[in-house]
């Protein structure tokens, strides 16, 4: 059946389904052009229906927007061609921007159930598109025009952004199979389909594993040396499961890293430990053993029928990084120092332990305990007097400030003024030089609807229409400590670089302008460059007496907690640096395979190959194979060593901030902004890191801010 008329079929009947029955009329706010202010969607009001309907109808005009390409009789130009190609999607788009944003952060029963029926729709309206054969011949016909090797020297003259455009969508083609024999094609077409079910059935599997796996906790002594704001929490999370009385933790890091951190009850960080790390791990309906396993075959199986090695080989091929050599290159030169530095942390822990009375050798679990108690022994630093100058509101304060000292961003709150998906979001609009530039929304607490972790993402993409430049919408989600009762929502530093960390992804998106939604993003391992190099302001001492401020007086940190926080900050880094780089090893040496065992277990694997390198026992990767979702849920499939690469680029590029004298140097904010943020992925990473920096950077100043030289 043509997919056209499938999906012409497919929304005529769901519409009809969402009729019948139905005594109220209720019609999509999908549908019609929204009369809230900026003329943002009424989010509260979309049911997972009008998602249906919308991302149908979405599918169904970009197929009558390529049907009119193909049937033009004129001659293909970058008009007629790449640019009305470019420009197919804009409602598909703009729905699914949404609905994925929505799905993510407040997912339901019913999101989720249309999320695994859309799935083989979206991947055969995908292929379809990439397959069509008269699409990619106009296509391949203006691209030789430009960059084939018989250029046409009286071809109209393009933009840079164009060309750039023109570049991409053809790639995009060419990577995808446009370029396959049919046969090739229909196999394709089914691992497309098959990576993409598994992929979304992992991260299903995961949310429900973070959020419904629980740690009991009967009494409150058990609960010794954990902050009462976290034993509320606790005590809050059992009455709400059904448990009053008792003292409940999930899997979400707000709940439990508090319990690694600072409980000295043995036994209960252990259960913590165990529950936390075996997440997809537990042999029940939501283990992502053998998902894991076939996803990496699947993907093997896809990056041969290209005719590479390895899927590393395949993904990699249009990175910064370009291969898998560079990569481990760059792992190995951080991969040693971090080992040597977690085994010097590991002899302060055992002193610690010793305190205790165990003689034992440390394990996981008590490597966080105890590696905070070798920390406050060293630097005579209170993490819970230190979160007491961190409430979340001061910490927002603190990340405005920086915006607008770097890049002359201002903000104004409009909470309750716009339309929301969830009600604890904050809303903002975004100025810049008194022009409104963007709308940001944050969305900061734990819930059980919401994913695991931190991100960015845009409910509205920036784009031109025929006014100029339109604004976006961004979005930062994250699962920050909640307020308990009539408390404040005090953070950690880990939880404040986090802010500032999402901020910086937030900022290069608000920051885009760019016209073609080919040159919009850029390669996986720059994409962390705007976000990392955010975080350095945060622990400046300016910006902390902005923002770091006791929530009860008012008083800005005193300069000896100051201090101490300088002094201690890079205490730590072995754990941190080994369970990251871990965590990229193993993600790596799985898509380098050049052949998959036909029972692969991939936890054996994960600990085979980290045990040849010399891992500590007592660390594990980040996240380990079962719930690492950066790879094996899509996204950062072979790339989640895109940080530490991007870790080289922001502590180089803020090093030139600390060279200039003036870490808001105007002149190097400039040229970061208009060099690495507004042009999205017009240039090349390495092009644009060069342009501002004026060089290629060094790993020097990484190693030297993690301590590790």
């Amino acid at each position: 059946m043509n997919f056209k008329t499938y999906s012409a079929m497919a929304l005529s009947t769901l519409m009809m389904v969402g009729c019948a029955g139905n005594k109220q009329e209720h019609q999509n706010p999908l549908f019609v052009a929204s009369d809230a202010k900026y003329g943002i969607e009424k989010y509260d009001q979309i049911t997972a229906a009008d998602f249906r309907e919308a991302i149908l109808l979405g599918m169904q005009q970009q197929n009558e927007a390529i049907a009119a390409i193909v049937a033009c009789a004129e001659e293909p130009t970058f008009a007629n061609t790449i640019e009305a190609y470019d420009q197919s999607d804009a409602y598909f788009d703009k729905v699914s921007s949404i609905f994925s944003c929505i799905s993510s952060s407040n997912s339901t029963e019913e999101l989720r159930a249309l999320q695994t029926e859309l799935q083989p729709i979206l991947s055969a309206h995908g292929d379809a598109i990439t397959f069509n054969k008269e699409l990619f011949a106009r296509i391949k016909k203006v691209y030789d025009m430009y960059y084939g090797e018989e250029k046409n020297a009286e071809a109209p003259e393009l933009t840079h952004e164009q060309m750039t455009c023109l570049k991409k969508v053809y790639k995009s083609f060419a990577k995808s199979g446009a370029e396959l024999n049919d046969e090739q094609k229909e196999k394709l077409a089914a691992l497309n389909l098959e990576i993409g079910k598994l992929q979304l059935q992992f991260r299903q599997n995961l949310l429900h594993e973070t959020n419904n796996t629980f740690v009991t906790v009967d009494t409150r002594e058990e609960l010794a040396g954990l902050p009462e704001a976290n034993i509320e929490a606790a005590a809050k999370m059992a009455k709400e499961q059904g448990q009053e009385g008792k003292y409940m933790f999930n899997m979400q890091r707000p709940s439990c890293n508090p319990v690694l951190q600072f409980c000295s009850n043995r036994d209960v960080r252990k259960k913590v430990y165990d529950a936390y790390y075996n997440r997809g791990n537990q042999g029940n309906e939501w283990d992502n053993k053998a998902i894991s396993a076939k996803l990496v075959k699947l993907r093997l199986e896809r990056a041969k029928l290209f005719g590479y090695n390895s899927a590393a080989e395949q993904i990699l091929s249009d990175r910064m990084a370009k291969n898998s050599e560079n990569v481990y290159n760059l792992l190995d030169q951080v991969w040693k120092p971090a080992v040597a530095k977690a085994n010097e942390e590991l002899a302060d822990i055992r002193v610690e332990m010793k305190k205790d009375g165990l003689d034992c050798e440390p394990e996981g679990w008590d490597y966080m305990y105890y590696s905070s108690r070798a920390k406050a022994a060293k630097f005579a630093i209170d993490e819970a007097e230190l979160a007491q100058y961190f409430e979340i509101n001061n910490v927002l304060k603190g990340i405005f400030y920086v915006a607008n000292k770097l890049h002359g961003l201002t903000f104004k709150e409009i909470t309750g003024q716009v339309p929301t998906y969830e009600p604890t979001a904050q809303t903002w609009e975004v100025y810049k030089d008194g022009e409104l530039y963007s709308i940001f929304y944050n969305d900061y607490f734990p819930r059980e609807s919401k994913g695991a972790g931190a991100w960015m993402s845009e409910l509205r993409s920036q784009n031109y229409d025929a006014n100029g430049r339109t604004i976006n919408i961004v979005q930062n989600v994250c699962n920050m400590t909640a307020p308990t009762g009539d408390g404040p929502a005090l953070q950690n530093m880990d939880n404040v670089e986090t802010m500032f960390h999402e901020f910086g992804h937030a900022m290069h998106y608000m920051l885009h302008d760019v016209k073609y939604r080919h040159c919009y993003n850029v390669e996986r391992d720059f994409v962390e460059l705007p976000s990392q190099i955010n975080e350095h302001w945060a622990t400046e001492p300016e910006v902390l007496e902005v923002y770091a401020k006791h929530y009860q007086t008012g008083e800005v940190i005193p300069a000896e907690l100051l201090k101490k926080l300088d002094e201690s900050g890079k205490y730590g880094q072995g754990f941190a640096t080994v369970e990251y780089v871990a965590a990229s090893l193993v993600d790596l040496d799985l898509h380098v395979l050049t052949e998959v065992p036909e029972n692969l277990d991939v936890m054996a694997f994960e600990q085979e190959v980290l045990k040849k390198r010399g891992i500590p026992r007592q660390i594990f990767p980040r996240y380990r194979v079962t719930n690492f979702s950066h790879t094996m849920g899509g996204g950062y499939t072979a790339g989640y060593y895109s940080y530490m690469w991007a870790e080289v680029l922001d502590c180089d590029a803020f090093e030139a901030f600390k060279e200039s004298g003036d870490i808001f140097n105007p002149e190097l904010a400039k040229s970061f902004r208009e060099n690495c943020l507004a042009k999205g992925g017009i240039d090349e990473g390495m092009e644009m890191y060069k342009n501002f920096r004026g060089k290629e950077p060094s790993v020097d100043a990484l190693l030297r801010k993690r301590g590790l030289k």
